[in-house]
């Protein structure tokens, strides 16, 4: 069952991993669906989601560290504009 991960890094961690390097993500104020065939790791800078699956809804901020599982089906609700460093594994 895959799922929504979320965490909170150390400014060591995320310079450990190299997050500030990763591609930027910008995406408006919208609602759409999503399917993940891969999982996503990012970082979001800016903005406010609330992410909606079968397994209960999870709210992310900035600062938040996310991973979004393979196989993950879930809706975006973007509810401020979003800014997000991110990668696939």
């Amino acid at each position: 069952m895959a799922t929504v991960i979320i965490e909170k890094l150390s400014a060591e961690a995320v310079d450990k991993l190299g997050i500030r390097n990763w591609p930027l993500w910008e995406k408006e104020v919208s609602r759409f669906p999503n399917v993940y065939d891969e999982t996503e790791q990012c970082l979001f800078l800016e903005g406010e989601v609330i992410i909606e699956t079968d397994h209960g809804q999870f709210f992310i901020k900035p600062g938040d560290f996310v991973t979004f599982e393979n196989g993950l089906d879930c809706i975006w609700d973007i509810r401020k504009d979003v800014k997000k460093h991110y990668n696939f594994l």
